[in-house]
């Protein structure tokens, strides 16, 4: 059965990226919002952790609101679905239309010291347009990490779709990527990540909206390690463009032990991403248990599922 479902999904992203590409854009959009309203309604358990999440997020909202958050979530994580089936066919005017981020130049100022630079973002809008925009756009390829998605070929599809955008895509496990992108910095270059979810167990405690998560320590251990600049960075969808943010860079503490000096640059970033959060909750993307207590409750202490 696990198979037959894996053959399934893989098969399904497939239909995705060769069909949806090939569709006129309102049909495409239409589309996207049809399957976000049908999964909403269905009141799903992905539905139901997103609404459960908001409520950390707005603490003052009522059933109705959240509702409204929620389906408006929906929608704006399969317009990312479906704006990704199509990006391989976005050309550089388009994507200079589409993306708008302020405070750009902190990237700028960051590569042309030579530095290394580690951009790190939260599940906000659409990373991989944000991506896309830096390679194609701005001219400045990158580095990042995927999660091993299965089944295998699935994930293999991902790889594919990023390198074809000009991204380098390392896995998340097998050990070498932290030596891969610490190389990278060292050289020069630019590493992108998100951030906000804790794939590992052994992440940083940080408190965010008020109660206790775990985001990864790999962006604060990079920076101390190679001297790269670590910028927060968020992003929102508003209307038919994607705004972004680059925040103040996040400095490693003059004092401290490592763990120390992790925490309290983690915490900086958990402390950005809230404010992008906060400021744009329906385009926070994040349908998995992410707070400690929901983990504990389920007895987890790996990578939070739904």
């Amino acid at each position: 059965m696990s198979a037959m479902q894996d053959r399934m999904t893989d098969t399904l992203y497939g239909l995705g990226w060769g069909a949806v590409k090939k569709l006129p854009e309102p049909v495409a959009a239409a589309l996207g919002r049809t399957i976000a309203d049908t999964a909403w309604k269905r009141r799903g358990k992905g539905v139901l952790r997103l609404e459960a999440n908001l409520a950390r997020v707005v603490p003052d909202a009522g059933p109705e609101r959240l509702a409204e958050l929620s389906r408006a979530g929906m929608r704006s994580y399969m317009r990312y679905w479906m704006e990704s089936f199509r990006l391989p066919a976005w050309g550089k005017e388009r994507l200079r239309r589409s993306v708008d981020i302020e405070s750009i130049q902190r990237l700028h100022d960051g590569m042309a010291g030579g530095r290394g630079v580690i951009m790190a973002l939260p599940h906000l809008a659409n990373w991989d347009l944000a991506g896309v925009w830096a390679t194609r756009a701005l001219g400045i390829p990158f580095t990042t990490v995927a999660e091993r998605l299965k089944p295998e070929t699935l994930y293999d599809r991902f790889v594919a779709y990023r390198e074809s955008l000009g991204m380098e895509v390392l896995p998340h496990t097998g050990g070498s990527a932290f030596g891969t992108l610490a190389r990278r910095l060292r050289d020069g270059g630019l590493v992108c990540l998100v951030a906000d979810r804790d794939l590992s167990a052994s992440g940083t405690e940080v408190k965010f909206f008020g109660e206790t998560a775990r985001m990864p320590a790999g962006p604060a251990l990079l920076a101390q390690q190679t001297g790269a600049l670590l910028l927060p960075v968020t992003l929102w969808y508003d209307g038919t463009v994607m705004r972004g943010r680059v925040h103040p860079p996040v400095d490693v503490p003059e004092t401290g032990t490592r763990a120390e000096k992790t925490s309290v640059m983690t915490q900086a970033l958990a402390d950005a991403f809230a404010t992008g959060i906060a400021d744009h909750p329906e385009d926070w993307h994040m349908l998995q248990r992410l707070w400690l207590s929901d983990l504990e409750d389920r007895g987890e202490t790996g990578e939070p599922r739904t």
